[in-house]
């Protein structure tokens, strides 16, 4: 399904913002934190991509995609 630039760009934030609310309860981040976390992951760079369709995806699955990240970076620490 094909939807407009801005249409996009409304989902991915609407995503974006549950994905920095959600960390922030989880893991205890000040919002400052959370933002950092979410705009320099891996899945925000595929999030932004419209070819992967992550967009259409539910918060709560986007989350869990960038939740398995953050525990395999603190794996690796």
């Amino acid at each position: 399904m094909n939807v407009s630039q801005e249409e996009f760009q409304n989902m991915k934030e609407e995503i974006v913002k549950d994905l920095i609310a959600r960390i922030m309860e989880e893991y205890g981040f000040t919002m400052q934190q959370a933002f950092d976390v979410v705009y320099t992951s891996n899945l925000f760079e595929k999030l932004s991509e419209p070819k992967t369709g992550l967009y259409f995806q539910s918060s709560g699955y986007v989350y869990s995609i960038l939740d398995s990240e953050l525990k395999k970076a603190k794996e690796v620490n």
